[in-house]
This record gives C-alpha cells, structure tokens and sequence, in this order.
C-alpha cells in the first residue's frame, strides 16, 4: 500500500515542531528521520558535504535503502535543515564544499566512526579549535576479500571496521585531493537540437561532485560503494520502488538535470572528450591514493582487496549505465580498464618488490649470485642482443659493470630503484624534448627485456645455484623498468600514466575489433 503523505512544520530555529509518524514510514521518511537523529544545527561549525553523503550511503546499505545521487540528497538536507548554507573551504586545490551551520549530535552513533583524520575534516568544533575527524564507514572488502555479488554488501561491526581502517589508512595517501579538472573545449561543435549551455554547466557540476564522493569513499576504502556511486549518477533504475513520496527525491534529481538532457549530453562530443579528461585525472589520483610507493610493503590483506577491486570494477560500471548511449559507455570503459590494469600491474610489482627485498638481505644469496654471474659468457650476451636489437657495447657493459658493483655492496631495494631510474635518465637524455621519446623509451623497453632474457637464458644452461633469486630479481626490475618508462612517457607527452595507458587500451580494442578473415585488418608500425 502507499505511505502516507508526510507533513512537516517548522519553528523559526529550523527544528521541526512535530516528529515524523514511526509507522508505515516511506523511505523518504526514514531518510528524514535519520538527518533529525544524527545531525543538528549550530554555529560557528561546519561539516563537509561528501562527509555526509558517506554516512548516508552507509546508513542506506545499513536499512537495505536505494540510495539516491548527491544532489538529490542535498535537496532532503535543505529541506530539512532550512536556511542552510554552503561554503567551499580549503585552499585551491585542495577545497571542498561545506555545509555551514551542520554538525553531528552529540548522542549520534556516527561518532563511533570517528577517527583523526585530516582528508575528510569535519569541524565539529568552532574555527578556533581546528578539531579535524573523520568518518570510517563499514568495510567488508579487507575482511573478506571482497566476494561480493552485485549490489549485495555485507558488514561486520562497525568497532571492529574502524580499527582496521585505522591500521590500513596508513598506507594510503589520504592527503591527496581531486586536481581541477580542465576546461570544456567545445571545438566549434554546435549543441545538439534540446540541449542548452546551461545544461552542460549543470552536468559539470553533477560530474564534479560525483566524482568526488567516487575519491572520498574509495579513501575510505569503500569500494562496493563506488557501483552505488555509479548506479545512482547514471540513473540505474532496475529494483527502485515506483511508490511516489511527497519528497520525492528522483523527481529532484530530474529538476536539475533530466535523464533525457543526460543522454543527450553523452552523445555530444565535447562532453565524451571532457568526461575522458576528468576519468583520466580521477583515475590517477585514486592510483596514487591506493598505492603512492610502488615499493613500499603493503599488508596482503589491502592488497588483495585493491586486486579484487579491479578485478570486478569494469562489470560494475557496465552494469549501472545501462540504457546511457554506447559512445560514453565504450570511453568510460575504457578509462576505466586502464585504472583497473594500473592496480592490478601495481599491486603485482608490490608483491615482488617484497619478495625481491628478503633475497636482496641475504647475504648468502648475494655471494651466489656474484659467482654465478661472473660465469656468464657476457660476450655472448652481447653479440646476441646487439644482432637483436643493436645494443651499443660500451652502454652494455657500463651496465654490466654498474649491476655486479650494486650487486656487490648489498645495496636495499630502494638504492636499486635509484640506480634503474638512472639508467632509464641516462639511455633517454638524447631524446628529451624529441617528439621520437615516447618510440626511443618503448624501444628501450624492449631492448632491456630481450638483454635479461638472454643472461637468464645463459644462468639457466649453467644451472645456476641462484637461478631461483636471478629469476624473481628480473621479474622485478622488468616490472620496474615497465613502471619508470610509463611515467617518463606519460611525462614528455603532458599526460597522465592513466590516460597513456588508455590510449593504449583503446588502440588495442580497436585492432580486436577487427576481421582479419574479412579483410578489414591493417598492420600497425612497431
């Protein structure tokens, strides 16, 4: 049957007079009813609003609710908290936008996810005091690994939650914040017949605050949370109620910005290249939040959750823009594969630069491998590599000569990385500012793999005692190598490692798609 339709009154303080009738509550009602309980006006505080839209998202998984996108839930905010303000704190950069006058009560249960945090600062306090906490919303993937179903989230206490987020977040990058993202470049390209310049700066403004509440959940390390966040930014109806609620907040989300005007706006080509852009710059900056030291230890736990998180993100987002045009699904699907590629490359290059550092700090090891290296018929090596691919032989054997020193001092992981960073700086300093740099780097990409392979090759038919150790320290400093020549790249073409790499994704999809038995297959140039 249908809910009854709510009235609310209002005292001139903003508090409501009367409290909403318990029974048959619409979710509307429930929605409102949450606000009243957990949050109050005040003055002289403010609470940020991704913050909490995080504690709704979390009280909708809590109740089995639909959730609905943020700006439709800061229209129930207004609605309920009348007179409301909204600022954007922060210096540029690094702002976002607050709700003034907002803070949590003091008896609410959100104060148990409460932690110090300075990314998701919530001044629950005046100005004066620069009391900064944050809210730890309910995590299942560490615990679990992740095996979730579609839209199906499940959570274990929320004390135990906050602990392990507490002992996670310390090897994140929380600091980072959403870089601007860059101008709409129309290109002379007329809008389509329906569509208005006003509705473009709306959508950019939905877009932005979508995709920061994409950035604030994932710090927190909510990832099932991101389908939601997808689902409800592009409409995703299957399973929503088709009750009308005197609030109803769907009809609010289309007052700002209808789904009709939405897809139309997905099929306008300025928007498909911004909408690129912004994944591109979203993307990275949640790569360098999840992982900002590719060589630093990270608990397995973190990192299998990160893997299983890429593993199912391209299902979820395929999933929640059904019925949105094909051209901005296939670029956003794209976008992000690279981000889910990125991850999963990241976290294996994690995992070996681990195992890699216990041989490095072996020093039994070490004296092994030295002597089974210098067995090695390195003038072999060279003839073979410089037939292959013309490696110069006083490059190679300067590398030859620096490898075995290195190798001798006992270096840490970390000393070795510099040394592969200066020998990528070294082989590409002719080609800095070159339009040949992004070919001269690949190619040397190449060159460096087909090298290892021919010394691993040459300690293989020795059977090498320290084969085993040779073995993981190629995959490593391969893996590595890969990682340095992608943002030196990324670095001399002005973009980011993510957006190189879906450049890439999207080339290679492209030859996919094509039959070679029909004739429409062409050869790219190496």
């Amino acid at each position: 049957c249908r809910s009854k339709p709510v009235k609310i009154f209002w005292m001139k303080s903003g508090r409501p007079e009367t409290s909403i009738d318990t029974c048959r509550l619409s979710p509307v009602c429930v929605q409102v009813q949450w606000l009243m309980d957990n949050y109050e006006t005040a003055e002289g505080v403010s609470l940020p609003r991704c913050t909490l839209y995080c504690h709704y998202l979390l009280h909708c998984q809590q109740t089995k609710l639909e959730p609905v996108n943020a700006a439709s839930f800061g229209k129930l905010i207004r609605s309920v908290f009348m007179g409301l303000r909204t600022r954007r704190l922060g210096t540029r950069g690094n702002s976002k936008y607050h709700y003034y006058g907002l803070r949590i009560k003091s008896n609410s249960p959100l104060h148990r996810l409460v932690e110090d945090q300075q990314h998701l600062a919530m001044r629950q306090q005046p100005y004066s005091q620069k009391q900064r906490i944050k809210p730890v919303q309910k995590m299942e993937g560490l615990t679990n690994g992740m095996g979730l179903g579609l839209g199906h989230q499940q959570g274990a206490g929320l004390s135990d939650i906050s602990a392990q987020v507490h002992q996670y977040q310390q090897f994140l990058d929380a600091s980072r914040s959403l870089p601007e993202f860059p101008e709409l470049k129309d290109e002379g390209i007329p809008l389509p017949d329906g569509l208005h310049p006003q509705h473009v700066h709306t959508y950019q403004l939905i877009y932005r605050e979508h995709c920061e509440a994409i950035l604030d959940v994932m710090v927190n390390l909510q990832f099932p949370l991101v389908e939601t966040l997808w689902k409800s930014f592009w409409r995703f109806s299957e399973g929503q109620s088709s009750e009308t609620d005197t609030l109803d907040l769907h009809d609010e989300s289309e007052k700002r910005l209808p789904k009709s005007v939405l897809v139309l706006l997905c099929k306008y080509e300025p928007i498909l290249n911004w909408a690129r852009e912004c994944d591109n710059l979203l993307y990275q900056s949640l790569v360098e939040i999840l992982i900002p030291d590719v060589l630093r230890p990270i608990p397995s736990a973190l990192t299998q959750a990160i893997r299983n998180f890429a593993k199912i993100l391209e299902n979820w987002l395929t999933n929640a823009m059904i019925n949105i045009p094909e051209e901005m699904v296939r670029i956003k699907i794209v976008c992000a594969g690279a981000f889910a590629q990125t991850l999963r490359r990241y976290t294996s290059l994690n995992h070996l630069a681990q195992a890699a550092r216990a041989v490095l700090q072996n020093t039994a090891q070490i004296t092994q491998m030295l002597s089974d290296l210098n067995r090695v018929d390195f003038t072999n090596v060279q003839e073979q590599a410089s037939w292959v691919c013309g490696c110069e032989d006083g490059v190679v054997q300067r590398l030859e000569q620096d490898f075995k020193l290195t190798l001798q001092q006992q270096n840490s992981l970390e000393q070795w990385a510099v040394w592969l960073d200066g020998v990528v700086s070294q082989v590409l300093k002719p080609y800095t500012g070159s339009p040949a740099f992004p070919k001269a780097a690949k190619l040397f990409l190449l060159k460096w793999s087909f090298y290892s392979s021919v010394v691993i090759r040459d300690l293989t038919l020795r059977s090498a005692a320290s084969f085993g150790s040779f073995h993981l320290i190629r995959l490593l400093y391969d893996e590595y190598m890969y990682y340095l020549i992608e943002h030196r790249v990324a670095q001399a073409k002005g973009e980011t490692p993510i957006s190189v790499m879906g450049e890439f994704a999207c080339l290679n999809r492209s030859q996919r798609s094509m039959d070679p038995d029909k004739g429409t297959h062409t050869e790219t140039p190496v």
